[in-house]
């Protein structure tokens, strides 16, 4: 689609050239707000695991040594996420003809599987504890995770605008919101503990920190993985598009239909449309994509339309879900 920045803009290339702004709006605007937030994002928590390795080392705790790997793996986690959202503009190739949109879901994917992987730990790790109970250097702990409350949370709002538009977003947002949480966690117990000598308050409340992370990540895991078995994304009706086909003008039946995510942001459409004895009518065609992406947030829709002949049934009839 990229051709037409090659010739004067004639009336028709205007018309290309706003269409594919339309189609690809949403696309192109949601990595490049997030650009500057996963910088500033990286840079803060990357100072803090610094800070908190410091920390840990000469203040012999292993729980803060612990939390600065715990954080080092939200620095990957974020990088993954903007490499994704850099990598989802860059133009298609001979080779990769969307483009490398996917990798967005692939990021959304593994952020979500890392996070489960690091709860498990943290769990884990709340259990033994709770075995064996051991004093934690209570002041240090909770002057430290202060400063983690503030770098996570920070780092959080910046993404919360574009959670609900972009599960790779989603992904960072829930990623730093969880850190917020654990912090808060530890500032709280770290108190209760110095007030009441319970040393089994920071495993349990680990553990309760740890379920809510859990119940979060289980929606993104599901999604990013509904998203790279090209199942039809969150929010988008396939009933209301495929009664909304069946209703055009001269069409008599919609087959294969199939709806996928390309990227976190963009949504792609197949249809087979039969019109029996109908021209071609690119009129209709235009009309039927604009009301896809007004109606349903389909920018990249495709249709076949067929005369429906009985010497020549599509092959393809079959071969969707009703």
């Amino acid at each position: 689609m990229a051709h037409h920045h090659h010739h004067p803009h004639g009336a028709h290339d205007q018309d290309l050239a706003q269409d594919h702004g339309h189609a690809h709006g949403r696309h192109h605007h949601a990595p490049a707000n997030f650009g500057r937030a996963f910088a500033i994002g990286i840079a803060l928590n990357s100072a803090y695991v610094i800070g908190e390795a410091v920390f840990g080392f000469f203040g012999n705790s292993l729980a803060l040594l612990a939390d600065a790997g715990h954080n080092a793996g939200d620095v990957v986690s974020l990088g993954l996420a903007w490499l994704a959202a850099w990598l989802s503009g860059r133009a298609p190739t001979q080779r990769y003809t969307y483009g490398l949109r996917s990798s967005s879901i692939l990021a959304a994917l593994a952020n979500a599987t890392l996070l489960a992987a690091v709860t498990g730990a943290i769990a884990w790790e709340a259990v033994l504890r709770l075995m064996h109970p051991e004093a934690s250097q209570g002041v240090t702990m909770m002057a430290v995770a202060a400063v983690g409350i503030f770098v996570n949370g920070a780092t959080a709002l910046m993404f919360a605008a574009g959670r609900e538009r972009d599960i790779n977003v989603r992904s960072a947002f829930l990623h730093m919101a969880s850190d917020a949480l654990v912090a808060l966690g530890v500032v709280v117990t770290g108190a209760a503990i110095l007030v009441t000598g319970w040393l089994w308050l920071d495993p349990a409340v680990s553990l309760v920190i740890g379920a809510v992370i859990l119940w979060g990540t289980w929606s993104l895991l599901r999604e990013a993985l509904a998203l790279a078995l090209a199942g039809v994304p969150q929010g988008v009706d396939r009933p209301g598009v495929a009664a909304y086909l069946a209703t055009l003008p001269g069409v008599t039946e919609v087959h294969d239909l199939h709806i996928w995510g390309m990227s976190t942001t963009e949504t792609a459409l197949t249809a087979h449309l039969v019109r029996p004895g109908a021209a071609l009518d690119d009129a209709l065609l235009a009309e039927v994509c604009g009301e896809l992406r007004k109606r349903f947030s389909i920018h990249h829709a495709t249709l076949q339309v067929e005369g429906g002949s009985l010497e020549h049934p599509c092959e393809l009839a079959d071969h969707a879900a009703a």
